[in-house]
């Protein structure tokens, strides 16, 4: 099989996999889950970290076919791009579903702080108030788009690893950033799914729309892949580019809402946890 139809399988699994099982979890989901959902969100992150920081940033430093190392203004450069690439989708997305909810205001935390919030089920409770469900519908059907769009970067993200170990395809970073987006996936999931099913969808439709705004993972990590492949210049801006981009979900995303959910200091632990199985995963 080649590389090509491999990061097909992998970012498919990843992405469409990942947010469908997300939907699904979200369409029978228990609320007492906050736990489990923070440390599995900062293990994640720890993993992810672990990964741009020993692999994608050093090797986007000298990439594979380089003769010199390559600028490190260059590579800043890049990773401030993914970083802000990813931002600006994630603003839009905040903005398009904050606003609805009274409580939301300056002085609440930007990020979610229970699973409520994390899986905006709290927007089936403000529109229970005004009977605008509709509404609730549409918005299910902005974030679908919105992390839609979010999932192309980090598609971006395996196949530029893969780009940077042209020799197999279970060698380097690139399966261990799907297995950890994939996780990373599944609460988005749950994002677009329980807000299209209290406003009228049935389950399966929402699982199967829920599914496919994951698809967009397979377009970013062709593209990714397709750029690495071209020189090594622009290897090195699609590994920066990539890193960037987890920087920000690792930062942005994973760490505060894992701690904000749970304030103690086992997601703290398990971010460490999930550093040090990163750089093992990389390293052996």
């Amino acid at each position: 099989m080649s590389t090509v139809w491999w990061i097909v399988i992998v970012t498919t699994i990843a992405g469409v996999g990942g947010t469908g099982l997300g939907g699904l979890v979200g369409a029978v989901l228990r609320r007492d889950s906050e736990k489990v959902v923070s440390l599995l969100l900062s293990f994640a992150g720890g993993v992810m970290m672990a990964v741009v920081c020993f692999d994608l940033i050093p090797e986007s430093l000298l990439p594979e076919g380089a003769q010199e190392p390559i600028p490190l203004y260059f590579v800043i450069l890049g990773i401030l791009l993914g970083y802000a690439v990813v931002y600006v989708l994630n603003y839009f997305i905040d903005k398009a579903t904050n606003h609805e909810i009274a409580h939301i205001d300056e002085d609440h935390p930007k990020t979610a702080d229970d699973l409520d919030e994390l899986i905006h089920s709290d927007h089936l409770e403000e529109h229970k108030k005004t009977g605008q469900f509709r509404d609730l519908f549409i918005g299910g059907i902005v974030m679908a788009c919105a992390i839609a769009l979010h999932n192309m970067p980090e598609g971006m993200v395996i196949g530029a690893s893969y780009a940077g170990v042209p020799e197999g395809v279970f060698t380097g970073s690139g399966l261990i950033l799907a297995i950890v987006i994939g996780l990373h996936n599944i609460p988005e999931g749950m994002a677009v799914s329980v807000p299209l099913i209290t406003g009228g969808m049935s389950k399966t439709k929402a699982i199967i729309v829920t599914a496919a705004s994951g698809a967009p993972t397979i377009i970013g990590a062709l593209v990714g892949y397709g750029l690495g492949l071209l020189s090594p210049i622009w290897l090195a801006l699609s590994l920066s580019f990539a890193s960037g981009a987890m920087l920000y979900v690792v930062f942005g995303e994973l760490i505060p809402e894992s701690i904000l959910m749970w304030r103690s200091k086992l997601p703290a632990f398990c971010l460490r946890v999930g550093t040090v199985v990163g750089l093992i995963l990389v390293k052996v």
